[in-house]
């Protein structure tokens, strides 16, 4: 299974979301955070990652009569290369877009789910604008999005930090118009 097939399952997708910002977590951990997906799904989904190389052991702990497993991301293997990207069909595009709206919609719900879950306190947000934008101030504000986020995704996990999901999506709302209301 290539990297994009691997990538392309809502749970696979969230495992690769605990495990990021170099966390080593065992399966019994992945699955304490994502309660809405069975042991055994979670084991299969773990296994494939694994095997198609997007984890890697961190180490192994012996744990009553058995050793535990954990796995960190193998960063370098968890991203879909440009080439692919560009070679992707609109119906690629399609599929991947549900797959991560279906993960998000589940980190979502596992959130809403835990134990003292605050949206308020927390800040969650889902606004949606509609913006007006010319190629060139939409690569401005990609880059100016960029700018913003890269600083922040090295960060590991320490006392007093939590994690969040941000989901930027961009996408053209409607076909160029050929000529604007005033002509």
């Amino acid at each position: 299974m290539d990297t994009i097939e691997l990538l392309l399952h809502p749970v696979r997708l969230r495992i690769v979301h605990a495990l990021s910002g170099e966390r080593t977590l065992t399966t019994a951990h992945l699955h304490a955070r994502m309660p809405d997906v069975s042991k055994a799904t979670m084991y299969r989904q773990v296994s494939l990652l694994f095997e198609g190389g997007i984890l890697e052991v961190d180490h192994d702990e012996p744990v009553g009569g058995t050793v535990e497993r954990w796995y960190r991301l193998r960063r370098s293997s968890a991203v879909i290369t440009s080439d692919a990207v560009a070679a992707a069909s609109l119906d690629d595009y399609r599929r991947v877009f549900a797959v991560a709206m279906a993960a998000l919609l589940g980190e979502f719900n596992a959130y809403l789910d835990r134990g003292g879950a605050d949206p308020s306190a927390d800040a969650v947000g889902f606004r949606q604008h509609g913006l007006w934008l010319s190629p060139q101030e939409r690569d401005e504000l990609i880059g100016g999005l960029r700018k913003a986020i890269v600083p922040w995704l090295n960060n590991e996990p320490a006392p007093g930090r939590r994690q969040y999901l941000l989901s930027p999506i961009l996408f053209p709302i409607e076909d160029e118009p050929s000529k604007t209301p005033s002509e």
